[in-house]
């Protein structure tokens, strides 16, 4: 058997929309007839799983059938000795992941907004990252380090370094390279400039070190009242939708359409 696809959802900053677009990513695999396992790292929040939970809630309440991803949870080692502590997450998080390859075609992984050993574990078991930014030079600040006087990159900051040690584990072991695409969410009609400095900066450090640029997700309500119900705008009826739903989805789209996920279509 092919082994499964690894998505990984990663930044280190809260609030950039991973839990969103790991969701929207899920809802369009299954529709695409693939299997699905997961899991999300963010041990405290658990947002992606919130998500799934309220998914699951809602087609109890409605009396329907909705697709879930095969969810496996993990827990932080209570282990007082660091060295110990490590190895025991270590072996948690091979074993999830063994178990998830196991008749899924994809694991889709999502981050949280912080460092811990789980993530840098996900990050080199990735055949594809993800990495939602909001489109602003706060969030810049994370990939790279930027001169305030010329605007300039001086050189990548603590995520991309991670990242970079991801991609020297997964050599030594002999797997393919990480495809790292960093997706641009909540970008507004206003602020030209200010987007348009973030363009560049992103283009200048994609040359560098190595990442992939493409739209994601625009800042809409809709995303948020969806949550609830653990709906995705993949799940909206034609009839039901606006033309801000479609335009909403056609960004979906779009993504999809970007990381040309094996055996995946754009059209969903």
């Amino acid at each position: 058997m092919s082994r499964a696809h690894v998505i990984v959802l990663g930044n280190e900053k809260g609030g950039s929309g991973k839990s969103t677009t790991a969701m929207h990513l899920f809802t369009a695999l299954v529709k695409q007839g693939k299997s699905v396992g997961a899991m999300d790292l963010d041990l405290r929040q658990q947002s992606f799983f919130r998500y799934a939970e309220n998914r699951a809630s809602y087609a109890e309440r409605e009396g329907m059938e909705m697709a879930l991803p095969e969810m496996i949870k993990l827990k932080n080692s209570v282990l007082k000795n660091r060295d110990e502590a490590l190895d025991e997450e270590e072996r948690l998080f091979g074993a999830a992941l063994e178990e998830l390859q196991d008749g899924n075609d994809f694991i889709l992984i999502d981050c949280p907004g912080t460092h811990s050993y789980f993530s840098q574990l996900a990050h080199a078991s990735a055949d594809t990252l993800v990495t939602p930014m909001n489109d602003s030079l706060i969030d810049f600040d994370l990939l790279a380090r930027v001169d305030p006087a010329t605007h300039s990159v001086l050189g990548p900051s603590v995520y991309s370094e991670m990242v970079w040690k991801a991609r020297q584990l997964r050599s030594r072991a002999g797997l393919k390279p990480i495809d790292w695409i960093v997706t641009r969410n909540r970008m507004s009609n206003l602020h030209a400039k200010n987007k348009r400095k973030v363009g560049t900066l992103l283009e200048d450090l994609a040359k560098r070190i190595g990442f992939r640029i493409a739209p994601g997700f625009s800042e809409r309500v809709i995303f948020r009242e969806m949550f609830l119900n653990g709906l995705t705008l993949l799940d909206l009826k034609g009839g039901a939708l606006s033309l801000s739903h479609v335009a909403a989805r056609q960004e979906v789209r779009e993504l999809l359409k970007e990381l040309n996920l094996p055996g995946v279509a754009a059209s969903v």
